[in-house]
């Protein structure tokens, strides 16, 4: 049970590296076809796309992790992303040297 809680912090933690957060993508798309998409903007390094355990569907958002802070600007210098017909919401990500604590005043 702690291995598990484990794993879940290390996984949020985790995610403060990345670049963008990505909402409301289609139930059709894949992590592949997302990489491909944003890889005009930049050298995508890694897209996370969860997965619900139940239902086996993705769970229609994603992180997305970019090489330079240039590529990421090169994303939302577009006004709107669609894929498949739907428009995509994205949300710039704080980016955080490692070890880099929240709330450093505590």
């Amino acid at each position: 049970m702690a291995a598990s809680s484990a794993v879940r912090a290390v996984g949020r933690r985790s995610r403060r590296l990345f670049d963008i957060f990505v909402a409301e993508v289609p139930w059709t798309v894949s992590s592949k076809e997302l990489k491909e998409y944003f890889s005009q903007f930049g050298s995508v390094q890694r897209c996370q796309l969860p997965f619900d355990k139940d239902t086996g569907f993705h769970k229609r958002y994603c992180w997305i992790k970019f090489s330079t802070q240039q590529d990421v600007q090169n994303v939302f210098q577009k006004d709107s992303h669609i894929l498949e017909g739907a428009k995509l919401s994205l949300k710039q990500q704080p980016r955080r040297r490692r070890g880099q604590r929240k709330n450093q005043s505590e």
